[in-house]
C-alpha cells in the first residue's frame, strides 16, 4: 500500500439537473422588471453577519446549478464586499443537499438550440472572471462544500483561501462525458494535484469524497456535517480579517481523516504508469494491456469510462491539463475561455450539445460522437480549440493589471 504522506500538503491558494421547463421560462418572462431582480437575487442569498458576509447558492430543485445571474451576481458582491472595510471575511455555502452541481448546461443546451450564442458567452466571461476574483480575493475566504461539488462549482470555491468538505462530500469533473472539458480554472488545480492524478480525474469523471480531497490538498478542512451549524456560529462571531484567527477556528471543530482501503489514492503509482503518457492513445493503449493480463476489475472500470466519453473531448482536456502546469489562473481561465466557445461554435464538433442532449435532455445516453473514435481526431481539431480566437471575437478580459499589479 503507497504511503499517503505526499498528499497531505495542502494546495493553499494555487490551487443539473433541469433547468426552467418552458411553462417556467414563459413565465418567468412574463414578469414585470422589478420583480425578474427580486427573483434573481433569490439565486444567491446573502447573510450578514459581524465582520462577514455569506453568499448562499439557492437553486435547491437544480442542486444549484450555475446560471449568467448568479455568476454576476457572485461577481458584484464580492467586489462590493472587498472593497468595504467593514467586512473581514467572506464564506460561501450552498442550500440543502448540494453545494453546487456546476454549470447548468441544459440552459446553455437550449440557448445553443435557439442561436443565442452570445447569451452562452455571457456565461462564462461572467464565470471565469469571479473564479479569478476568488483566486485573487484580498480578504479571508471560506468555503462549505457540503453535498455534491462539480465542475463549475469547484470552480467557485477551490481557488479560495479556505475549503471545508464533509463526510457528504463529492467531488468530480465529468465533463468529457458530455462532450466539453474540465473548466472554471480545473486546469490550473487539477494540474497540480500530486503526479497524474489530475489527468486521471478529468478524463474519468472519477469521483472524490471529502476524506480524498483533504489527502490530495483540494479541501483545508474536514468536519463532520452535524458540526457545520458550530463552525458556522463561530465564524459568524467573529470580527477579524485576520486568516490564522479563522483557520484556528475551522480547525477547532474539525476532524482528522485518513483515505480507508478501498481509496482509489492508494493507487496512484498505478494511476501515474497509465495516465503519464503523452497521448491518448498511449493511454488507452496501456490500460488495455493491463485488462488483457489482469483479474484487477480498476483498469476495465477506468478504460470503459474513457471509452464513454467524446474521444474530441478527450484530447482537448489531455492537452488543457498539460498546459495548465506550467500557467498561472488566469492565463488558465483564458485558454479555457478560449475552448469553451469553440465548443458552443461548433464549428469543429457538435460534441456539446450532443452530450446534453445524450445525458441530461432525452437521457438515451448513447450521444453520437463526432468524430466518434480517438484515432479519427486530428492535431489540427485539437489545435483550433487553443488557437486565438480572431479579430472578430475578443479574448477573456479579465482584470490582471488592478487585481496583480506586478504581472
Amino acid at each position: 500500500m503507497q504511503k499517503l504522506s505526499r498528499f497531505l500538503l495542502p494546495l493553499g491558494r494555487s490551487l443539473q439537473r433541469n433547468v426552467f421547463c418552458s411553462l417556467q421560462e414563459r413565465y418567468f418572462t412574463a414578469l414585470p422588471s422589478y420583480a425578474q431582480h427580486d427573483y434573481l437575487q433569490e439565486e444567491v442569498l446573502v447573510e450578514g453577519r459581524a465582520n462577514s458576509r455569506v453568499a448562499i447558492l439557492n437553486r435547491p430543485s437544480a442542486l444549484n446549478a450555475l446560471t449568467t445571474s448568479m455568476a454576476a451576481r457572485l461577481n458584484r458582491l464580492y467586489e462590493s464586499w472587498e472593497e468595504n472595510s467593514d467586512i473581514g471575511f467572506v464564506m460561501m455555502k450552498g442550500g440543502q443537499k448540494a453545494f453546487c452541481s456546476g454549470t447548468d448546461v441544459v440552459t446553455l443546451y437550449r440557448l445553443l438550440n435557439e442561436g443565442k450564442t452570445e447569451e452562452c458567452k455571457a456565461y462564462f466571461e461572467n464565470l471565469y472572471k469571479f473564479v479569478y476574483v476568488l483566486g485573487t480575493y484580498l480578504k479571508p475566504h471560506v468555503a462549505i462544500m457540503d453535498g455534491i461539488v462539480m465542475g463549475g462549482g469547484a470552480g467557485i470555491s477551490l481557488p479560495g483561501m479556505f475549503r471545508v468538505v464533509t463526510e457528504k462530500t463529492v467531488f468530480a469533473s465529468p465533463e468529457v462525458q458530455i462532450g466539453f472539458h474540465p473548466d472554471a480554472g480545473a486546469s490550473y488545480y487539477l494540474s497540480r494535484l500530486p503526479g497524474y492524478l489530475g489527468e486521471y480525474l478529468a478524463l474519468t469523471g472519477e469521483k472524490l469524497n471529502g476524506t480524498e480531497m483533504m489527502a490530495c490538498g483540494l479541501a483545508t478542512h474536514y468536519s463532520l456535517k452535524e458540526k457545520l451549524p458550530w463552525i458556522e456560529e463561530r465564524l459568524g462571531k467573529l470580527i477579524t480579517d485576520d486568516r490564522s484567527v479563522i483557520e484556528n477556528s475551522l480547525s477547532q471543530y474539525g476532524t482528522l481523516v485518513y483515505p480507508d482501503e478501498r481509496s482509489q489514492l492508494h493507487r496512484l503509482e498505478t494511476i501515474d504508469n497509465y495516465f503519464c503518457h503523452d497521448t491518448m492513445e498511449e493511454i488507452v493503449e496501456a490500460l488495455e494491456n493491463r485488462v488483457a493480463g489482469s483479474y484487477d476489475e480498476w483498469p476495465s472500470t477506468v478504460l470503459g469510462k474513457i471509452k464513454e466519453a467524446s474521444p474530441l473531448s478527450l484530447k482537448v482536456t489531455l492537452r488543457s491539463i498539460r498546459e495548465g502546469r506550467f500557467q498561472t489562473l488566469d492565463q488558465c481561465l483564458a485558454r479555457e475561455y478560449r475552448i469553451s466557445l469553440k465548443w458552443i461554435f461548433k464549428k469543429v464538433s457538435n460534441d456539446f450539445s450532443e452530450g446534453v442532449r445524450a445525458r441530461l435532455v432525452d437521457k438515451d445516453f448513447a450521444p453520437k460522437w463526432d468524430p466518434s473514435k480517438l484515432e479519427e481526431v486530428t492535431v489540427d481539431m485539437v489545435e483550433s480549440f487553443f488557437s486565438p480566437l480572431g479579430e472578430v471575437e475578443p479574448e477573456l478580459n479579465l482584470p490582471t493589471s488592478l487585481r496583480e499589479p506586478d504581472v
